[in-house]
């Protein structure tokens, strides 16, 4: 059977990776968002804003959420086949200011739409003069482009939500930022696996899962910086620690905690726990000391527990090696 994966490694392979998000997910996720958006300017620049959801969403709820202006960019298809709706090469910006004739409804008239100049990368002067006006960035961002663009939003100080795959938790940038409380993890999809709009791959998901005209990419979450109430809440531990159950790994002084709601309430020392942990994490409760990939390498907190010289290091117990662990600790109450 196919990897569940194949399609996002292609994707990046190709740099063709920007799926569509459905408008049910955004709507899930952002409702726990709405006291960040009154009086705001949001900035939507991944999205091709004749067919895009996000736009959709901030648009028909523009006077709900209390939104200042929309604003919507994105790349200039080069490919006429690319995406089915599509059918010109301009690079064109919509701004949204509100609804003007009581209808309730973004009627074209409302909607201003202006030809950009160069090709809408959100890395063009023109989209970073817009990204400037911005105060909330809503997207879904390349993922081949995920660490650049984080870079970006990090360099303009913008408040962001935005879509990005599990594993650029253990990237060394995005790790710091996680580390460092600059950027957290929202409420997410479920069981961390989202159906993009993309006709143009095959969808390898069971029959179950199968959708027609979307793919199905496993290990996506919502990355932020804007604070939500799940990142206070304590996770409920059950488990006491016994060197049976919790081996130590040969490599790091620490032990091996396979799942989350395994977490020993009575451990002191460092755990390795899987990245989904952060799912939960509540920085109130753990402290977060690196990981065993990159986000591992010149970290002081991961090299006092290092038991080798040897760097990026994957967790070995009893010789095997283990899939990539975070290192946490409790606070000290």
């Amino acid at each position: 059977m196919p990897n569940k994966n194949k399609i996002l490694h292609q994707a990046i392979r190709h740099k063709n990776d920007e799926f569509y998000t459905q408008l049910s997910d955004i709507e899930r996720e952002l409702k726990h968002y709405k006291s960040h958006l009154k009086g705001k300017v949001v900035y939507c620049n991944c999205d091709d804003p004749r067919i895009s959801n996000f736009f959709h969403y901030f648009s028909y709820n523009f006077e709900k959420l209390g939104l200042k202006k929309l604003i919507a960019t994105c790349y200039k298809n080069q490919n006429m086949d690319l995406f089915s709706q599509n059918d010109s090469e301009q690079a064109i910006c919509l701004e949204y200011d509100g609804d003007k004739n009581k209808n309730s409804i973004p009627d074209p008239k409302e909607i201003g739409i202006k030809p950009l100049k160069g090709d809408g990368d959100f890395r063009s002067k023109e989209c970073i003069e817009l990204l400037k006006q911005s105060d909330i960035v809503v997207t879904n961002p390349p993922f081949s482009l995920f660490r650049e663009y984080v870079d970006q939003l990090i360099e303009y100080d913008k408040k962001f939500m935005i879509i990005g795959h599990q594993n650029a938790i253990t990237y060394k940038d995005i790790f710091k930022l996680i580390k460092d409380n600059k950027v957290w993890l929202g409420y997410g999809f479920n069981r961390n696996c989202a159906h993009f709009i993309n006709p143009n791959y095959v969808d390898y998901a069971a029959d179950a899962d199968h959708r027609e005209g979307m793919i199905r990419v496993s290990g996506v979450q919502w990355f932020t910086n804007l604070d939500i109430s799940k990142r206070h809440e304590d996770l409920i531990l059950y488990k006491k620690y016994n060197p049976e159950e919790y081996p130590k790994y040969d490599n790091y002084d620490a032990i091996e905690v396979s799942k989350t709601t395994d977490i020993p309430i009575d451990f002191t020392g460092a755990m390795g726990v899987p990245i989904t942990f952060l799912n939960k994490y509540n920085p109130e409760q753990f402290e977060l000391l690196g990981t065993s990939d990159r986000g591992g390498d010149n970290v002081p907190e991961v090299d006092a527990i290092r038991l080798t010289a040897k760097k990026m290091d994957s967790c070995l117990v009893n010789g095997k090696k283990v899939y990539k662990r975070l290192f946490i600790k409790h606070r000290a109450k």
